[in-house]
């Protein structure tokens, strides 16, 4: 089946032995043990399994072409759910541009437990590879990363990570696998924050991590989401699942009406700098063209001038909402260096916009009087 019913059909289909067309939310948090006692396999407590978990995951992994997938409460519980299938002492490579959320994880709760990690440029291959070292466990890839739109090789990392015994993980949070499938370009794992664009209504929070095998890695995954108890709940389950549903038709009116304001933007006299991949003039779009079906909904764009001018620029939208965060149905926009803290590296003069579903005139109209006054 194609993407677009693999996303409806997929949950109806499993652990729902009910009538319904649309399973019901299963809010029990125990289930009753038969009583010939116990057998493996059965529903026992909400934390370790339940119906509309097991279907969320079940999409989860049809969804990205994976062996198994592994639902967790948040993106960044997701993120740490793989870390900590790793051993004190190991090593990781990750990206110098990544999602401010995992490199504050990394920072400071991953390396005082023991993690090594080097924040490096991951467009250059030969960069990568002078950090490999003997401990090295696993790369970190994220691309398009957040918020300078880098875009890094999955296939040619993946090779390098396997040929030193390391794990490839994507973020894929920002593509979605209707852009991009990392499992099928080599890649390992692939994780989620699904609070974005699965969600896509900016009212469920959530994450994930689907695996190309299931084995040992994904075990230990597993065993910390369950131990760990960084679960979402039924409720989420059910509607991150209904959300799904309308995803593929979502992710081409974020691709189609982010390419034109991207385009919009490159012309426009206030503008020094635009960072979408789907433009020519990317440096990493020959890159992007071969490993994405389409380009996504994010756009980061540099004003002329500084932190002030980008901040007025902002708060004089009447459309765009000025908000954190990404994937929703409604534009979003913000000073991107305000909400990432001290550490940040993001340029003062950087506006990340998340693209929605309005009319693409309305939103083009928001931004040429934001851009003008």
């Amino acid at each position: 089946m194609r993407k677009e019913t693999e996303a409806i059909h997929a949950a109806m289909e499993t652990a729902n032995d009910s009538v319904d067309i649309v399973p019901p939310v299963h809010r029990s948090t125990v289930y009753e043990i038969d009583s010939e006692g116990r057998a493996e396999g059965d529903w026992h407590y909400t934390r370790l399994e339940n119906p509309n978990r097991v279907q969320w995951e079940h999409v989860l992994k049809v969804m990205e072409e994976g062996e198994a997938a592994a639902a967790f409460s948040s993106g960044v519980a997701a993120a740490a759910g793989v870390l900590q299938a790793l051993s004190p002492g190991d090593h990781i490579i990750i990206p110098r541009d990544v999602y401010a959320g995992n490199r504050m994880l990394v920072n400071k709760l991953m390396k005082p437990w023991g993690l090594q990690a080097d924040f490096i440029d991951m467009t250059d291959l030969t960069t990568i590879e002078e950090h490999i070292r003997a401990d090295t466990r696993l790369i970190w890839i994220e691309t398009p990363s957040n918020p300078m739109m880098n875009i890094m090789d999955i296939t040619s990392i993946s090779e390098l990570a396997h040929a030193n015994d390391a794990v490839a993980c994507v973020d894929n949070t920002w593509p979605t696998p209707f852009n991009q499938l990392p499992l099928n370009l080599g890649a390992d794992l692939v994780v989620h924050s699904t609070t974005k664009y699965f969600g896509g209504h900016s009212d469920i929070l959530g994450g994930a991590v689907v695996t190309r095998e299931k084995g040992p890695l994904f075990d230990k995954i597993r065993f910390n989401q369950q131990i760990g108890g960084a679960v979402p709940s039924p409720d989420d389950c059910w509607m991150l699942a209904r959300s799904t549903r309308t995803l593929a038709y979502r992710m081409r009116g974020h691709n189609e009406n982010a390419g034109r304001l991207a385009r919009y933007l490159e012309d426009h006299p206030g503008i020094t700098e635009v960072y979408y991949p789907g433009l020519e003039s990317h440096a990493g779009h020959e890159v992007a063209r071969k490993q994405m079906s389409g380009y996504g909904g994010m756009i980061s764009f540099l004003v002329d001038g500084g932190r002030k001018e980008a901040i007025k620029i902002i708060g004089r939208s009447k459309l765009i909402s000025r908000a954190t965060s990404l994937g929703g149905v409604e534009s979003t926009w913000e000073h991107r260096r305000s909400s990432e803290g001290p550490d940040s590296e993001t340029p003062e003069n950087l506006i990340r916009i998340s693209v929605g579903l309005e009319h693409p005139d309305d939103l083009l109209e928001d931004l040429d009087q934001a851009l003008e006054a």
